[in-house]
């Protein structure tokens, strides 16, 4: 690695090696020369004099790219896809004189673009159906740990620690929805020529249009698609690149959320993220445990979720036919926003797969606040016991605002049970009131709402994708 110029941290920090190779140079040129391929094939099938001689000749070069020829020419041409007809040519002289036949540079630009996409969101669709299995794991072993849940992140009634997973793994599910449909109606470019008018096979083809009508299908189907799109100008609509982008800042925003949470919680010593033996948490405060990755979680989701602004805006720009104020931006928004949201996912991965929960410190801090929750309860208890349920509600409410100073004003503990234990018009006993404080009576059905979750809609997706099950993530800390 060179140490005299910028590196980008989405490849040397954040990014698999796997996701990184989809958007590399050796991806995109070996998956120009199978465009290439598919186009030879398509019009020898369809009548245009080209040999299988010309087509095996291309097939044995198809990977071994000559890539300082390709540079070399490029370095005179100034143009990156005829460098590369040239350098392909160079290695097979029989068929020089037919590879990018009828075709414009987009044809393998733009459907190079739309495969790189899909190989992508397939990889990204992996690791966020993982990131959704270790949710569900994790929400069936703590669905029934009683935990104080926040409104304005203020004491609300209680859940439990099992229910509160289930709400990120709704939003990853959602997401998953988005990932899926935006997957599955993907389509190819195909070759329609400089203004998507396919002209120049009406030449090729002597005019016939039943002829030229299958072009596009044969090629989609050689490189694995269902179709291409029906119309384009001379690029396949740059709405594509935006509805991708935003699938990825849909998962982005999801994870922020989850990272936020566990936060706050880990501030709480409720919830703790993975910390390795010899990580330093700070180094000037050698006690601090600090939530580093659910907070690197949140810094690579603001950029996803702000990069998915680039190809909105490039969409809404594009001039007629084409501009070319589209490329340089494509560069770098959507491989950076495919990088980050896979540093995301692996992250999403090892965090929660090695969440720690601190039971203890949870039951204290629910009890601290139970006396308050417990309170329409203890109400009902003592208007059955014969009490006028209007004069016991103004009573709990002084009792309970005396309480809350006793807390707020002197640091004290919660005394709301010794004082209306010592109100005659409750007739309770401190033990009786005691006996009211079992968390799990205060958690509603947050237990049976994890269950039904678990078993109708989480396992069914997950069976679904089983065989994308199984991945574990590394990350660079």
């Amino acid at each position: 690695m060179s140490n005299d110029r910028y590196v980008s941290p989405l490849s040397e920090r954040y990014a698999s090696r796997e996701m990184q190779y989809i958007f590399s140079p050796d991806m995109k040129f070996k998956t120009w020369r199978r465009l290439w391929i598919a186009l030879a094939e398509t019009e020898k099938e369809l009548g245009l004099p080209i040999t299988q001689e010309q087509i095996d000749e291309l097939k044995s070069h198809a990977e071994d790219i000559n890539y300082e020829v390709a540079k070399e020419r490029e370095r005179q041409v100034r143009h990156d896809v005829m460098s590369h007809v040239y350098a392909y040519g160079v290695q097979c002289p029989k068929a020089k004189g037919i590879i990018h036949l009828g075709a414009t540079s987009c044809y393998v630009g733009d459907n190079t673009d739309v495969i790189v996409m899909r190989e992508a969101l397939r990889l990204v669709k992996k690791k966020l159906v993982n990131v959704i299995a270790e949710l569900a794991k994790f929400a069936g072993e703590w669905k029934d740990q009683p935990t104080l849940a926040f409104t304005h992140f203020q004491p609300a009634q209680p859940t439990t620690v099992g229910k509160r997973a289930t709400l990120w793994t709704q939003e990853f599910l959602m997401d998953l929805q988005d990932l899926d449909y935006v997957l599955g109606t993907l389509k190819l470019l195909g070759s329609k020529g400089t203004t998507g008018t396919q002209a120049s096979f009406l030449e090729l083809f002597d005019g016939d249009q039943e002829t030229i009508d299958k072009i596009d299908p044969m090629i989609a189907q050689k490189m694995g698609f269902e179709a291409c799109y029906p119309v384009s100008g001379q690029t396949y609509s740059r709405k594509v690149d935006t509805r991708v982008l935003n699938v990825l800042a849909g998962i982005a925003a999801s994870a922020h959320k989850m990272s936020n949470d566990i936060r706050l919680l880990q501030h709480l010593k409720e919830v703790e993220e993975p910390f390795e033996k010899s990580q330093i948490g700070s180094s000037a405060m050698a006690y601090k445990r600090n939530p580093m990755r659910s907070e690197r979680i949140a810094s690579l989701s603001r950029y996803v979720m702000v990069d998915a602004l680039n190809p909105a805006i490039t969409s809404a720009t594009q001039w007629f036919e084409r501009t070319l104020d589209d490329s340089a931006n494509k560069r770098l928004s959507i491989p950076e926003g495919f990088l980050a949201i896979d540093g995301i996912l692996d992250l999403c991965l090892n965090v929660v797969d090695g969440l720690v929960v601190y039971p203890k410190v949870i039951e204290k801090r629910l009890r601290s606040e139970l006396p308050f929750m417990a309170t329409e309860n203890i109400m009902m208890d003592a208007v059955k016991a014969g009490g006028d349920r209007q004069e016991l509600h103004e009573r709990i409410r002084e009792l309970s605002m005396e309480a809350g100073k006793t807390v707020k004003v002197e640091g004290k503990d919660n005394n709301l049970l010794e004082l209306i234990a010592a109100d005659p018009a409750f007739n309770m006993t401190l033990e009786e009131l005691q006996k009211t404080m079992d968390p799990a009576k205060y958690t509603g059905r947050s237990a049976v709402q994890v269950e039904a979750f678990l078993k109708n809609v989480v396992n069914p997706v997950l069976e679904e994708n089983k065989d994308l099950l199984g991945v574990k993530a590394e990350i660079n800390v």
